[in-house]
């Protein structure tokens, strides 16, 4: 079993901000793959459905962020789960807008959400990390996490959630076939040129007239 956790911050007026946007990927999973309509347990909104044959819960903590590790926490317990079956999508200052990394294990460079999730079941669960970037200044961090997306990062944001969600399916094979998946999604192979016809003998010799 697979444990997809979205990471954000619960009430409408957190919808549209950028620390959101695992919850938007949450969203995006549950509705593409048609999981079941949410259920409040845990501590948390949850989806049931699958990603091909593995079975999945999708799990978006209602806690605030701070304390995303609770129902986390729990909802391992429940289902006997190890860390290493659980991948948490979340927001990453330090990535470019739109682009995505896949980790496992290591540190929560100052989120709070992934800190709550580390006290309660270690570090080596898996992480896509979901670039919103950098304001450049410190001190516009903060504003910038919890302000909404712009009109500009509509022009990424929804194909990303596209990518991310059509791609789901991969991450029972690991990180490097779902990020794959999605590079395919966001920007497809060119088209196979045909090759050019063979021309017949003398065919680019010019009319002669006497």
């Amino acid at each position: 079993m697979l444990l997809l956790v979205g990471l954000g911050n619960p009430g409408s007026k957190y919808d549209n901000n950028r620390h959101n946007i695992g919850f938007m990927a949450a969203d995006s999973i549950a509705r593409r793959h048609n999981f079941s309509a949410p259920r409040q347990r845990f501590q948390a909104e949850t989806f049931e459905g699958r990603l091909g044959t593995e079975k999945c819960l999708i799990l978006k903590p209602q806690t605030f962020m701070n304390l995303s590790g609770q129902a986390v926490g729990e909802a391992m317990r429940y289902f006997k789960l190890s860390p290493e079956d659980i991948v948490v999508f979340h927001d990453e200052l330090d990535i470019p807008a739109g682009k995505l990394k896949f980790k496992t294990s290591g540190g929560h460079a100052g989120h709070n959400g992934l800190r709550s999730i580390d006290q309660h079941i270690g570090k080596d669960y898996h992480r896509v990390r979901m670039g919103i970037g950098h304001p450049g200044d410190k001190n516009q961090v903060t504003g910038h996490v919890l302000g909404d997306f712009s009109k500009e990062d509509q022009e990424w944001l929804k194909p990303v959630l596209d990518a991310v969600a059509e791609a789901a399916p991969k991450l029972v094979d690991g990180g490097a076939a779902f990020l794959n998946a999605v590079g395919l999604k966001l920007k497809p192979p060119a088209p196979k040129k045909s090759p050019a016809p063979k021309k017949s003998p003398g065919s680019d010799k010019s009319d002669q007239q006497n």
